[in-house]
């Protein structure tokens, strides 16, 4: 199978080198009846002693294995084995390209791979000799670090697939591949090529896969192409043509697929599309298309994705009824009018967001939607109550129908959703009790029915919903007491309550508490609580708006992951504690309670502050803090709760059992240092603790040597990580432990134990970058100091992307999880977290996503799986918390979206930046106006319109 399913001809085997290259590997190895020429052992042996060095190891020993034929990654013709047909050099980190030419004397070479090293250029000989090989049919130069303008390929007569994808080439492309006149498959995507789209594809125009999407070709959709009409496959996404597209679109009558996302395509969506009965798959999404949505486009069609563009009018009648149709996606368009009555029975995703459509939500009584998974029809204007059909969706996961003008009550029969996920129903004018049906749904991570008219009481009942992390019900009517059945919801990370009519006594909340917890606008009163105190991990407290009497307890300056204390409109006295300079109290509006003029912001909110109400952020809040900023882990589960009780108590915690342990590093200073025994006693030690982030513990280590280590303890109790799989555990972190670039923390060693995992890592004594931004020495990072970090994060992520056989994704990153061994010396930390997670031990999907807030990207959400898009969304936040001086989360607010919102006029972008910073040089203002532009990039709404690692890289370097 391709990449996009096809199901196509043996062609196949040409189009996707890594199923062709898998199968040859797995086949049996025929007997050998004869043996290779002279020549061509001679051949092997010379290419052999080329690769095999000091610096660089490739696994070909002539001396264990004499015959070449038997060498991993070579294939020699069946059944004789009499010449090499296949060499494959994928994935073994080489980076000079001295030995290609030596290839070339293989005459009888019909594929070569040298995908996912480090390779920089391609010498001269190369080509002129391997051009001469004509049985030469697939050469693949993927991922690597080539520089340069694409090599003008002479000869290569019998080429029939080039793959040059994930490297840094660039320069306009004319006639360099016109004289391959079997090329079938071309694949530049990701690169730098710059120009018109290359129309020059081969004399015979026998291509049927062109990939050049994410290049910044540009000019307008080139009409020549339709003249290569073998074409099923073509991905022009992530460009910056413009124009429209043309209409003789429909002489590619074999196109399966036809991408054009991310670029500046306008006019209308060509109704010739539909005259294609070959597609099944278009997405024009992230453009400026206008005008109306054609008749019939999907009457062929399985996947639509016309999002994010200016569509008008109404959606056609016979769209969501076509039969094929699996997913259909036109959110954020213009369209208006109501929605068609009638769904296809193959719908499995519908997303219809941000439009102005109006009437009611169409009954699904008519069609049996058994397939459908995700339904979206938020910030619409739609009228009526929630149809009770939809209980029959049996395999919903996302229900979104927030932002809308809906009313009546929550329908019972969305409790027999046993699949759902997310529900999402905020912003609408729902009136009734909150149904206890609701309250038994077993898979429910999300539930947002914040800002309508529900009243009653919370049902105690809510406690069955066992793997939900996001609980959002403020805005309502409810009122009695919370039920102490909360204190049991032992994933629940966010608690929004506010603006209700609560009241009673505060039960124990759950110790998985991270994000935020909103009382606020209640009829609290009386002391606080002292069971907050075991909040160890809360990040937000809101408690303003009630009748909270008594003082401020001291047990809040032990809460260490605290950024903001929300204490106004009570009636409060005494001194405010001493709180860190992170931490944001606002006490107003509390006359009993002295020392109000000593300033309780922390350093970057005393440089500027947002200009909202706590109202307003708190409102705020409930949009930012939705689906997408709390599909996480919960990370504080009942091993976790005894461990911090007994510690309160003053119970000394048992020395961990070392199960296993094994060093990493070939460092022979670190060899010597590391002492197993004494890093364990280290860890029962919880006052050894220097550092907690959302998957991990981090101890200091003192060894007997006096070295200094970090400790990282992961929680393999919590369910994040395989119980009883240390061998594939241990093999995954010796992955890690070769990893080799100085922004990335490797581990040196490792330790298993029964229920966690510690990883030994150099010791970065400058803490997290978020405490030295926000923290006591923010006033220590000046320009020089946050590009270097900047750049060294820039670095660091773009290897662990570039990493091979397959990119090594960030399940974290933030500026929490950033070290630092200098203010120029960045780290990036929690690097093997996604490796190791445990996917079998998730609800479904949503709950092995996470991150940190104000870090998600939006499109989690729905897609619910973490993407090297999804790391640039965040990488863009770090970016822009350098810029401003702000946390990712101020007030309830996002600082991704207020950014966003305040940078639409360039000449408000001055004012975005940390004025103590850009006020020092002209320069220095330029520098950071240039890196401004490239982190709005990468905080882009749509991901396919963020740049790749490599070039934010290649930006930022450029932007000194």
């Amino acid at each position: 199978m391709s990449r996009y399913g096809r199901q196509t001809t043996s062609l196949v085997l040409y189009f996707n080198f890594h199923f062709f290259l898998s199968l040859f590997c797995y086949l049996p190895l025929p007997t050998v009846f004869s043996q290779l020429s002279s020549n061509q052992k001679t051949a092997m042996i010379n290419l052999s002693n080329n690769l095999n060095t000091p610096t660089r190891v490739v696994p070909w020993d002539v001396n264990k294995e004499p015959n070449p034929c038997l060498w991993t990654g070579v294939r020699c013709n069946p059944p004789t084995n009499s010449s090499v047909i296949q060499i494959s050099l994928s994935g073994h980190f080489l980076s000079s390209s001295d030995f290609l030419p030596l290839v070339c004397r293989i005459q009888s070479l019909q594929i070569l791979d040298v995908s996912g090293n480090h390779l920089t250029t391609i010498p001269p000989g190369f080509i002129s000799d391997c051009g001469k090989l004509g049985g030469l049919k697939l050469l693949n130069f993927s991922m690597n670090n080539l520089e340069g303008r694409l090599p003008d390929f002479v000869g290569f007569s019998g080429l029939e697939a080039l793959d040059f994808a994930r490297n840094n080439l660039h320069g306009s492309i004319d006639s360099e591949l016109d004289g391959l006149v079997g090329l079938r498959s071309l694949n530049l995507s990701f690169n730098q090529f710059t120009g018109s789209v290359p129309t020059r594809l081969g004399k015979f125009k026998v291509l049927e896969e062109l990939e050049l999407s994410m290049n910044t070709f540009d000019g307008p959709f080139p009409a020549e192409l339709v003249g290569y009409h073998n074409l099923t496959l073509l991905d022009l996404s992530g460009n910056q043509l413009s124009g429209s597209v043309p209409d003789g679109i429909r002489e590619l009558a074999k196109l399966e697929v036809l991408i054009l996302s991310a670029n500046k395509l306008s006019g209308g969506i060509p109704q010739s599309i539909s005259n294609i009965t070959s597609l099944w798959r278009f997405a024009a999404n992230s453009n400026n298309f206008n005008g109306s949505i054609p008749d019939g486009i999907a009457e062929h069609l399985k996947n639509l994705d016309l999002s994010y563009n200016k569509l008008s009018g109404s959606i056609p009648s016979d769209l969501l009824s076509s039969w094929n149709l699996h997913t259909l996606d036109l959110s954020n368009n213009r369209l208006e009018g109501q929605i068609p009555p009638v769904l296809s029975p193959s719908l499995v995703r519908l997303r219809l967001g941000s439009n102005f459509l109006d009437g009611k939500i169409p009954s699904t009584a008519n069609a049996t939607n058994q397939t459908l998974t995700y339904l979206e029809m938020e910030n619409n204007n739609l009228t009526g109550s929630i149809p009770p059909e939809l209980g029959d969706c049996q395999n919903l996961a996302l229900l979104n129908l927030a932002q809308n003008h809906l009313s009546g009550a929550l329908p019972v029969e969305l409790g027999s959703l046993s699949h759902l996920q997310v529900l999402k129903l905020q912003f609408n004018n729902l009136s009734g009790r909150i149904p206890i049906q609701i309250t038994q749904l077993p898979k429910l991570s999300i539930l947002n029915i914040s800002w309508n008219s529900l009243k009653g009481s919370i049902p105690p009942s809510v406690s069955n919903m066992q793997n939900l992390t996001n609980m959002n019900l403020q805005g309502n009517k409810l009122n009695g007491s919370i039920p102490a059945s909360i204190a049991f919801m032992d994933s629940l990370m966010e608690l929004q309550l506010g603006e209700n009519h609560l009241s009673g006594d505060i039960p124990r909340m759950p110790m998985s508490l991270q994000i935020a917890l909103n009382l606020s606008s209640n009829l609290f009163q009386g002391p606080i609580p002292e069971t907050l105190s075991r909040l160890s991990n809360l990040e937000i407290l809101d408690l303003s708006n009630n009748k909270f009497s008594g003082k401020i307890p001291d047990f809040f300056t032990g809460m260490k992951t605290l950024t903001q204390l929300l204490l106004s409109n009570n009636e409060l006295s005494g001194e405010i504690p001493d709180f860190g300079s992170w931490v944001m109290v606002n006490t107003s509006g509390n006359e009993g309670v002295t020392n109000r003029t000593k300033s309780t912001l922390p350093k970057s909110e005393k440089k500027k502050s947002y200009a909202v109400t706590i109202v307003l952020a708190v409102v705020a809040a409930v949009v930012a803090f939705g689906a997408v900023t709390t599909v996480a882990l919960s990370l504080s589960r009942q091993n976790d709760r005894v461990n911090d009780e007994r510690v309160q108590t003053g119970e000394e915690l048992a020395v961990p059992e070392v199960l296993q342990g094994n060093l990493l590093t070939a460092n022979g200073i670190h060899r010597s240092n590391i002492v197993f025994t004494r890093a364990m006693e280290v860890v029962s030690d919880r006052s050894n603790i220097v550092l907690k982030t959302r998957f991990s513990t981090y101890y200091k280590a003192i060894m007997p040597s006096g070295a200094i280590y970090f400790v990282k303890k992961l929680n393999l109790s919590d369910k994040i990580f395989q119980l009883g799989s240390h061998e594939r555990f241990a093999k995954d972190l010796e992955v890690f432990g070769k990893l080799s670039n100085s922004n990335v923390m490797n581990p040196l060693a490792y330790v298993l134990t029964v229920d966690s995992a510690y990883l030994f890592y150099e010791f970065a004594p400058k803490g997290t970058l978020f405490d030295a931004l926000h923290g006591i020495s923010g006033d220590d990072m000046d320009w020089g100091s946050r590009y270097s970090i900047a750049v060294g994060v820039a670095q660091g992520l773009s290897f662990l992307h570039g990493c091979t056989p397959s990119p090594i994704l960030l399940l974290d990153l933030s500026s929490r999880s950033i070290l630092l061994k200098s203010l120029k010396e960045p780290l990036i930390g929690e690097a093997e977290l996604l490796k190791v997670t445990d996917p079998s031990k998730s609800t479904g999907s949503l709950s092995t996503i996470a991150g940190s807030v104000g870090y998600i990207p939006p499109e989690y959400a729905y897609t619910m799986r973490v993407t090297m898009a999804g790391n640039i969304y965040s990488f863009g936040v770090i970016l822009l918390e350098l810029l401003t001086g702000k946390p990712a989360v101020s007030e309830g607010i996002e600082l991704a979206k207020w950014v966003l919102s305040n940078s639409a006029q360039q000449d408000k972008r001055d004012h975005i930046l940390d004025y103590s910073i850009s006020r020092t040089s002209i320069a220095v203002r330029s520098q950071m106006l240039a890196v401004l532009k490239i982190a709005l990039a990468c905080v882009s709404v749509s991901p396919e319109a963020r740049p790749r690692m490599k070039s934010v890289l290649r930006m930022l370097l450029n932007a000194r």
